[in-house]
């Protein structure tokens, strides 16, 4: 990363071009997340003799990931009303145009949510429809008749260890990958439009802070999870979500560093998962902060009524996307045309989503650590030696 960093600082021009390094490495992980997402979900659900402690996790954990994002939401709300980092930022005459993109209603959200063909949600990276439907085939699992569900728990064990092995072989290959990913973006950026738009990375990185101090580590603490432990853990899967600014890159190292950190496979199969989808803490925080940064900027007060109605909106818009680099945007577009807001303000935010981008999917990836140990712990399978 440090290589990177100076590299893309010295030499900018040699640096884009190492972008496509960094994206073999995506797209070879990206490979083996939905078959790694698959088998671990069916083996968490199927291991399980009760399918009512099934439902129980899972209520819990639901129920954990919506007051965290809801928390991340309301600080990244405060964080950007505080700093004002759109005011006094004036549009140049000659803003590209950006895209619109039809905001989708609760209906359409909550519809494609669920897979329609499972072959066409590995394609397209769905995430949430990948978990709906691994779901669905390890309940129907843990209801088959001994005889069929024997082969199918061999061969999804089997599946599991496989995409574990390739994990392995994929990560020796990730040091350049991140150096290459970090060069790139410092010679993307550059230092100009970075001053240009400081004011509104450190309010994202700064509410990022608070919220990792004054959420996370308290709950770590009540819970008496190790976060020194955690921390030693974790900081590798971390790092590579931070360079290559995607959750879906650090998803399989992460998986087995929780195993090494002392959570069972059956908790980490199945909360960690759950979470990419529903616990996106960076991302959440990101959207409440981007959303009313396009309004200081275009000049429009919004009431607190309007921004806690944006609030609610988010927390349904802002599930499955943390695998997607800056999928994001697409979501803060949808959420500026629902609210009638100019969109030219969000080309502004192009120039330095990378950085913001590293940011919250770090924090994704922290957060559904926490959140793995925090259920592991409620369910006695987290050791603590």
């Amino acid at each position: 990363m440090i290589l990177g960093i100076v590299f893309g600082y010295f030499f900018p021009n040699i640096a884009i071009e190492l972008k496509f390094v960094s994206q073999i490495f995506l797209r070879l992980v990206k490979s083996i997340v939905a078959p790694l997402i698959f088998a671990t979900i069916v083996l968490g659900i199927a291991h399980h003799s009760n399918l009512k402690d099934i439902g129980k996790l899972g209520f819990k954990s639901i129920l954990y990931f919506e007051i965290v994002t809801t928390l991340a939401l309301f600080i990244g709300l405060a964080a950007i009303n505080i700093t004002k980092a759109g005011e006094g930022i004036v549009l140049p005459p000659s803003v590209e145009k950006v895209e619109t993109v039809k905001a989708k209603t609760f209906k359409e959200h909550l519809v494609e949510s669920f897979p329609e063909n499972i072959a066409k949600s590995i394609a397209e990276g769905q995430m949430l429809q990948i978990v709906i439907f691994s779901i669905l085939f390890g309940i129907g699992l843990a209801l088959a008749p001994e005889h069929a569900k024997v082969h199918m728990m061999n061969f999804s064990e089997s599946l599991a260890e496989t995409m574990f092995k390739i994990t392995g072989i994929i990560m020796y290959f990730a040091p350049i990958a991140v150096g290459c990913a970090m060069a790139y973006s410092v010679g993307h950026v550059g230092i100009q439009i970075l001053k240009n738009l400081m004011y509104l990375v450190l309010t994202l990185y700064g509410a990022l802070f608070v919220f990792i101090v004054a959420v996370l580590v308290p709950i770590a603490l009540y819970f008496k999870i190790n976060i020194k432990k955690l921390a030693q853990h974790i900081s590798e899967p971390v790092s590579i979500a931070f360079a290559t600014t995607s959750s879906d890159s650090a998803l399989p190292k992460l998986m087995l560093a929780l195993e090494k950190m002392g959570c069972s496979r059956k908790i980490v199969s199945f909360v960690l998962p759950m979470g990419y989808s529903f616990n996106l803490d960076g991302t959440t925080l990101y959207l409440s902060l981007a959303t009313i940064f396009v309004a200081q900027v275009s000049k429009i007060d919004l009431t607190w009524g309007q921004q806690i109605s944006i609030l609610l909106t988010l927390m349904l818009t802002s599930k499955g996307v943390a695998g997607v680099p800056r999928a994001s945007l697409v979501i803060l577009l949808g959420m500026a045309s629902s609210l009638n807001l100019p969109l030219e303000p969000i080309f502004l935010i192009f120039g330095v989503d990378e950085l913001m981008d590293m940011a919250r999917t770090s924090t994704n990836v922290i957060g559904n650590s926490l959140a793995t140990c925090v259920i592991a712990k409620s369910e006695g399978e987290l050791q603590d030696n």
